[in-house]
């Protein structure tokens, strides 16, 4: 009987599945009201960060360094974060995020106040922490979630994201007006709002999470907490060398998440060159978010009735399409653009939550954040790597050659989900 599988905490018989099961309920409820909050404080200002970036900068080429440097700061908080929540549990862990978080987009709006790049860069950094919270919530789900049911778990906190994550990118004129009323440059509008949302969020987390379901499934199973040593990439070398689905899961979930973030950053940008309104360009963000989170509940279902290894091979086709679409949009905004950018969301939706799922089943418990942390690590500095040329490239090349590039990472997800196969199969024979 595996850790998972345990009914009961060793000196602790008395201990019914039916707590678990009613333990599990209130996490999601709790990690949804978290998401669809928390969210908000993201998402906001992604229409709006890399257009702050080129304002203050004067640069086109640096207009991606706001959300590469947002996605390095999630890269560093997920390993931080990792070690927080494997020591004291999820609840510590998730709440140290968003109030690092609202922190950043504090320091967002001082940045545009002052019209300095060395503090939009430091404040990015800082809301990376937020976006650590958010995927570390993910898991959080399937701490007490049956084997059969974590993609379901994982999935349904995934789509709470949309509540908050749509409405974001839509708030932005609402918040630039916001910004005006206060006295502040336009632009730092969304930061203004994404601060209530990332405070609200750490709230929610830190007053409701009970019990910590990492902690409880801890006990349930009668598994110790890591040694207080630092995150050991020792020890997690070990668990991807005991389990080599691990290794294939990590790729396709750096695969997903690089191809979408290198596009996706630079897409606001390559519409505002043909002459699209904000409004304008808060609506596509707003669609290639909905194609992010929204159906993730079915790429859930579908990752647990089918299997991972297959839904994360849809990822990497959807995104192949997608970047062809967004390779052939002219500047401004067309048809062409506002499906691109749905197709890399929900291509990014079938990678993530498939690969996920994978680390999740096969990460042991004692060790599991530690493999979660390191695995978000890895995916973040892919995906900042691919932020920061796409800066370049979209400046010296131009975006059709970016969304052209970027097919060989979308090509990399395909791989991940044969090897992830290859792998399932040796364990069940």
């Amino acid at each position: 009987m595996s850790a998972d599988q345990a009914p009961a905490a060793p000196g602790r018989p008395g201990t019914p599945t039916l707590d678990r099961a009613a333990a599990q309920r209130r996490t999601v409820r709790v990690l949804v009201v978290t998401q669809a909050v928390g969210a908000v404080g993201i998402t906001i200002g992604i229409a709006t960060a890399s257009l702050l970036a080129r304002d203050i900068s004067g640069s086109d080429s640096q207009a991606g360094l706001a959300q590469t440097f947002q996605v390095l700061g999630a890269a560093v908080a997920a390993y931080l974060l990792a070690r927080v929540m494997s020591l004291r549990g999820r609840r510590i862990g998730l709440t140290t995020g968003y109030l690092l978080g609202a922190s950043g987009a504090a320091l967002a709006v001082l940045a545009g106040v002052v019209g300095s790049m060395a503090l939009l860069l430091g404040g990015a950094l800082l809301l990376g922490a937020t976006t650590a919270a958010n995927n570390g919530a993910r898991y959080a789900a399937t701490d007490l979630a049956e084997p059969l049911h974590r993609g379901r778990a994982l999935s349904t906190v995934v789509w709470a994201t949309t509540i908050g994550a749509v409405a974001g990118p839509n708030l932005t004129g609402p918040a630039a007006a916001l910004a005006r009323g206060l006295g502040l440059p336009e632009l730092t509008g969304p930061f203004v709002v994404g601060v209530i949302g990332m405070l609200l969020a750490a709230l929610v987390v830190g007053t409701l999470l009970r019990p910590d379901p990492l902690l409880l499934a801890r006990e349930v199973a009668g598994v110790e907490a890591a040694p207080p040593t630092g995150t050991s990439w020792g020890r997690v070398r070990r668990a991807v060398v005991d389990h080599p689905v691990l290794g294939a899961a990590v790729l396709g979930l750096v695969g997903s998440h690089a191809a979408m973030i290198a596009v996706m950053v630079m897409t606001p940008l390559h519409m505002e060159h043909g002459g699209a309104e904000l409004r304008i360009i808060g609506v596509v963000i707003s669609v290639h978010v909905l194609g992010m989170f929204a159906f993730a509940p079915l790429v859930g279902l579908l990752a647990d009735r089918v299997g991972r290894p297959p839904t994360l091979a849809v990822g990497g086709v959807l995104l192949v399409v997608s970047l062809l679409l967004s390779g052939a949009a002219p500047e401004g905004s067309s048809w062409q653009i506002f499906a691109g950018l749905f197709l890399l969301g929900l291509g990014w939706s079938f990678g993530t939550v498939a690969a996920s799922t994978l680390i999740a089943d096969h990460a042991p418990l004692d060790v599991r954040p530690d493999v979660q942390g390191a695995a978000d690590l890895l995916m973040g500095l892919g995906a900042a790597a691919a932020g920061g040329l796409a800066g370049v490239v979209v400046g010296t090349l131009g975006y059709a050659h970016l969304s052209h590039g970027t097919i060989a990472l979308a090509l990399l997800v395909v791989v991940a989900a044969v090897l992830a196969r290859s792998g399932s199969e040796r364990l069940a024979q």
